[in-house]
């Protein structure tokens, strides 16, 4: 005997975000529904979730470029003052042969972040169109997006590190500049944008795929 699978939603049950408690959501509650167990709010789907992760997206592309352009931070040493970028201090590596060194900053840097922007808006745009294209393979994309992106915060760390050890008086200064927090912003953005994502919408197109299917 086929027939359409029964989920969770159909069957008017909602698990709560912070306890993990399975409760049932009557339709009367208006959406208003809270978790016996913690009293938190109950939502069968994170409200406004394309709407918030499209915006915060956004703010990290607008960020991404002066990020890139601006000096991360401004070394001044014996009279001579030097500001590099990210690109600056990969090439600087390179130059050095220390290449290792300049592959982790290129890639926690720059290769992540547009990955972590570009899958995010993949997402997206497959939930909007309704993609039932493996909608499994597009919620483990979905989890490794966020586990990546705290690594992106490597530059920020080298440069808070420099800035706080390196106290040489005249001889040699550290500032930390504009590049710095517009890069910081792009990696706060990717990372709320990515808790803002509900990935469980990836799967309602594929649930009303298979009820379709299973009618006839």
């Amino acid at each position: 005997m086929s027939g359409a699978a029964m989920t969770a939603a159909k069957m008017g049950l909602c698990t709560c975000h912070d306890c993990g408690l399975l409760s049932r959501v009557s339709p009367a509650a208006g959406g208003h529904a809270h978790c016996p167990r913690c009293g938190t709010h109950l939502h069968a789907r994170m409200p406004n979730s394309i709407a918030r992760t499209w915006a915060l997206l956004m703010a990290a592309l607008i960020c991404y470029v002066p990020a890139n352009l601006l000096p991360m931070m401004k070394t001044t040493s014996l009279g001579g003052t030097q500001a590099d970028t990210i690109m600056s201090g990969v090439l600087y590596f390179m130059h050095h042969g220390d290449w290792g060194i300049a592959i982790v900053i290129l890639t926690a840097s720059i290769v992540i972040p547009l990955a972590k922007i570009a899958a995010l808006m993949f997402l997206l745009l497959s939930v909007q169109l309704k993609s039932k294209w493996r909608p499994r393979d597009r919620t483990r994309l979905y989890r490794v997006t966020e586990l990546i992106g705290p690594y992106s915060m490597v530059d920020i760390y080298v440069v808070t590190i420099l800035v706080a050890l390196v106290k040489l008086g005249n001889l040699a200064t550290i500032e930390a500049r504009a590049g710095a927090v517009f890069f910081a912003a792009v990696v706060i953005s990717t990372m709320f944008a990515a808790m803002s994502f509900d990935p469980r919408l990836i799967w309602d197109a594929a649930e009303e795929g298979h009820g379709q299917s299973a009618k006839h």
